[in-house]
């Protein structure tokens, strides 16, 4: 088997490439990516013979598409703004597909996948991606499903890649559509900063708000759990707290709608002027936690008991105690491993259809439970039972 691992050269894809180094039987592991010299720096420090690297433009189709004929599937490590055009590359060359993101730009290609009998998973990382196998585990405890809370606490600094900043102003836009509740059978558009919750994380994370951010899972769980009933859906996240006060500010004074301005005779976004800062400031590049925490709260109804199921992750820690893990690392491998994990499921035809699937669809949970916990990623869960049905938001 062979993957090309679109986008390689990037901080969280090298970190997939490593754990495909590690785990997976892919005979050949192609780095993808513009960036030359940093795409030949991940080959070097990888140092072994599977892999290899080559340049690759995503925006000449032609080559791109040429380039990826031959591998069994992409793992894209590209940015959100361009996993529209990368799945249109990958289902062209006849080839399974996965990304980090899931945004919904890939279904355009879903009908190419399926003539061509490949799968692609959009959006896997921890989430969306690992928080969809937690709340599917525990809804399938549960008769009905009433509410389902996904939370995660994401803790890295606020531009430590252009992507990673790309994604800080794409889900705070003020006009993005799809920052939605599913409630009552309804999506329903919600502004940033919506629907305030005190989220509590485990240690070291502890307790803060979170706020409905744009995410996958609200529509790709309402269709999962059609079947059980289920009234709300909601998706809540959050960064360090001064990236978020940093955030809010940016909002409330308008600069997130991006407005262009004339600089010394030239015209700018000014949100593009503030992202173009932080990526080369040291505020913007540092954190003083790091590393990943999902919550995800289900609530429902088994033999006729109401009950609340609340699954964490953990993951080793970023003080330097674990090797590997260390400062930033241990937030980057949280999101590049579940990737890596899915690729090779895929690969090998551990999914359950061909075309645009969502993570519900292709994988079962327990089977990526347990190859997180290779790596030291591991899911909890605690079970309360009620003493009346969750009420839902109205």
């Amino acid at each position: 088997m062979k993957v090309f691992c679109l986008g390689g050269a990037g901080r969280i894809c090298r970190e997939a490439i490593l754990d495909l180094v590690q785990y997976s039987g892919f005979e050949q592991i192609t780095v993808a990516d513009f960036n030359e010299e940093e795409g030949r720096k991940v080959v070097r420090e990888l140092h072994d013979p599977r892999v290899d690297f080559i340049k690759v433009n995503v925006y000449d189709k032609e080559a791109t598409v040429a380039q990826m004929r031959g591998y069994d599937i992409v793992m894209d490590g590209t940015a959100i703004t361009l996993n529209g055009l990368s799945t249109a590359c990958i289902a062209e060359a006849g080839c399974h597909g996965i990304n980090l993101n899931g945004f919904g730009d890939e279904d355009a290609s879903a009908a190419l996948f399926e003539r061509h009998g490949k799968t692609c998973v959009p959006g896997f990382g921890m989430t969306p991606g690992v928080t969809q196998m937690m709340a599917m585990h525990a809804a399938s405890q549960l008769d009905t499903v009433d509410t389902v809370r996904v939370s995660h606490g994401s803790y890295r600094p606020i531009a430590f890649s252009r992507s990673i900043t790309e994604t800080t102003t794409y889900e705070y836009d003020p006009n993005l559509p799809g920052r939605v509740v599913y409630e009552n059978g309804a999506f329903i558009q919600v502004p940033p900063f919506a629907r305030p919750r005190e989220i509590r994380l485990p240690e070291p994370y502890g307790t803060s708000v979170q706020y409905i951010i744009p995410h996958a899972e609200t529509k790709t769980l309402a269709k999962a759990l059609a079947g059980k009933g289920v009234r709300l859906i909601e998706v809540r996240g959050t960064w360090p707290q001064p990236n978020m006060r940093l955030v809010q500010a940016l909002y409330e004074y308008g600069f997130m709608r991006n407005d262009r301005i004339r600089v010394n005779g030239s015209k700018v976004g000014i949100m593009d002027c503030i992202s173009e800062y932080l990526y080369h400031s040291r505020e913007g590049s540092e954190t003083e936690l790091y590393g990943y925490a999902l919550h995800i709260e289900v609530t429902g109804v088994r033999n006729g008991v109401p009950m609340r199921l609340t699954l964490t992750h953990t993951h080793p820690a970023s003080d330097g105690s674990v090797p590997g893990w260390e400062g930033l690392r241990a937030y980057t491998r949280n999101v590049g491993i579940p990737m890596a994990i899915a690729a090779v499921m895929i690969a090998e035809g551990r999914v359950n259809g061909a075309g645009i699937l969502t993570p519900e669809e292709a994988f079962e949970p327990q089977a990526v439970f347990a190859e997180l916990e290779k790596r030291g990623i591991r899911i909890h869960q605690d079970t309360e039972v009620l003493t009346e049905r969750e009420p839902v938001q109205a």
